[in-house]
C-alpha cells in the first residue's frame, strides 16, 4: 500500500492547521492510501489523534512524506535526514519584524521557520499552498514545483455548537452594533487598529458599538498593550478581549454579531473570513497579504490600513440593506466554491499530479 504520512509540529485543538491535517488524513485513508500524523507535541485532547515523530517507521510499500509547514520545529530537522520524498503544505510564516518587537519567541520560531522551509526547498517534489500569496512565497523560498492546494475546512462545523447561554450573555448588553474580530492576539493582527476604528466608528456614527476580539495570545505583552489602548480612547468598557473561546461560544458570537472586521497585516489565508461568510456576516476588511483573495468579491476590501476608512466602512455596509445583501450572495457563492466536498476532490487531484 502507498503510503503518504503527515507531519506537522504541534497538533492543536480548534486550530485550522490542525483541523485541515487530521481532514486530510481522513481523505487520503479514503482514497486507499496508508496515511497517519505525527507531531512534535499534541496539545491536550489530541494526544489521540497523532504519534510522536520519532516514532515513525517506513513500511515496505511506496512511502511519501507531506510537512505541514507553519513555523520553525525540529520536525522539519528530522524530514531533513529522512531519505523518502517529501511534499510541504505552506500554512505561511508570520514575518519576523511584525512580531519581534512583542512576541521574540514567536519572531524566532518564524526566523528558524523560514530558514528549515529553505533547506527543505531543493529536496521537494512540490509545495502547496492555500493561496496565490502564500505559492509565491513558497516560490521565492526556493521550491521548483508550488501548486495551490485548498486548505480543507468544514464550515458547517463552526455552526453545529452553538452555546445558547453565551448568545444570549452576548444580546443582553447590546445597545449598538457589534463588530467582531477571530484570531490570536498578536501585532501582526493588529487588533489595536480595530481598537482605534471602533473609537471612531462610535465617535460618528453609533455611540453603543462593541468590538470583541476573540482568540488566545502566545504572551501578554501584545494583549496588555490593547487593552491599555482602548483605556486610552475611553473604549474599553465597549471591548471585549474574550480570549480562547469553545466551538458553541464562537458560534454564539458569529450568530451576534453585525459585521466581520480586519485590519491584520500577514494571513497566509484566514479561516475566519470565510468563517464570517458562511455565517451572513459583512466583511471588512484591509487589503494585505492573502486577505482579498481569500474573500474573493465577498467582502468591502479597503486600500491601506486606515482605522477610520475601516470604521466609514462599516457604517456604509451596516446602513445600506442593498450592499448587505449583495455582499451576503458573494458570500454564499465564495463559500460554496471552497466547501469541503469541493476542496477535497480538488485536494486529491493535486496529490495525484505531485505524486506522479
Amino acid at each position: 500500500m502507498t503510503a503518504v504520512h503527515q507531519f506537522i509540529p504541534v497538533l492543536a485543538p480548534r486550530d485550522a492547521v490542525g483541523a485541515h491535517t487530521l481532514s486530510l488524513r481522513d481523505l487520503l485513508r479514503e482514497q486507499g492510501f496508508d496515511s497517519e500524523v505525527f507531531a512534535d507535541w499534541a496539545r491536550p485532547g489530541m494526544e489521540g489523534q497523532c504519534l510522536p515523530y520519532r516514532r515513525y517507521r517506513r513500511g515496505r510499500g511506496e512511502t511519501f512524506l507531506l510537512y505541514q509547514a507553519s513555523i520553525g520545529s525540529p520536525v522539519a530537522d528530522y524530514l531533513l535526514q529522512r531519505p523518502e520524498p517529501k511534499l510541504a503544505y505552506f500554512h505561511n510564516i508570520t514575518p519576523p519584524p511584525l512580531v519581534q518587537a512583542w512576541e521574540p519567541e514567536v519572531a524566532a520560531a518564524g526566523l528558524a521557520g523560514w530558514a528549515q522551509l529553505r533547506r527543505l526547498a531543493p529536496g521537494l517534489l512540490a509545495g502547496l499552498a492555500p493561496s496565490r500569496y502564500s505559492e509565491r512565497d513558497l516560490a521565492r523560498a526556493g521550491v521548483a514545483r508550488t501548486r495551490v492546494a485548498p486548505l480543507l475546512v468544514d464550515l458547517d462545523a463552526t455552526g453545529r455548537e452553538l452555546d445558547e447561554a453565551a448568545l444570549s450573555r452576548l444580546q443582553a448588553g447590546k445597545a449598538g452594533a457589534d463588530l467582531l474580530f477571530v484570531g490570536r492576539l498578536s501585532a501582526h493582527k493588529a487588533q489595536h487598529l480595530l481598537v482605534q476604528a471602533l473609537w471612531a466608528y462610535r465617535r460618528a456614527y453609533d455611540p453603543g458599538a462593541r468590538l470583541h476580539l476573540v482568540g488566545g495570545w502566545t504572551g501578554p505583552s501584545y494583549r496588555d498593550a490593547v487593552a491599555r489602548h482602548a483605556e486610552e480612547l475611553g473604549v474599553r468598557e465597549a471591548v471585549n478581549l474574550a480570549g480562547s473561546v469553545t466551538p458553541g461560544e464562537l458560534a454564539a458570537h458569529y450568530r451576534n454579531a453585525d459585521a466581520f472586521v480586519c485590519a491584520s497585516r500577514h494571513e497566509g489565508f484566514c479561516v475566519p473570513l470565510l468563517e464570517a461568510l458562511h455565517f451572513g456576516l459583512p466583511v471588512v476588511a484591509c487589503r494585505e497579504a492573502a486577505v482579498g483573495e481569500t474573500l474573493g468579491g465577498a467582502g468591502l476590501v479597503l486600500p491601506g490600513r486606515s482605522p477610520l476608512a475601516l470604521a466609514a466602512g462599516v457604517h456604509l455596509v451596516l446602513g445600506d440593506e442593498g450592499l448587505r445583501e449583495s455582499l451576503r450572495a458573494a458570500g454564499r457563492e465564495r463559500v460554496a466554491e471552497l466547501a469541503l466536498p469541493r476542496a477535497k476532490a480538488t485536494m486529491i487531484s493535486v496529490l495525484h499530479d505531485a505524486l506522479a
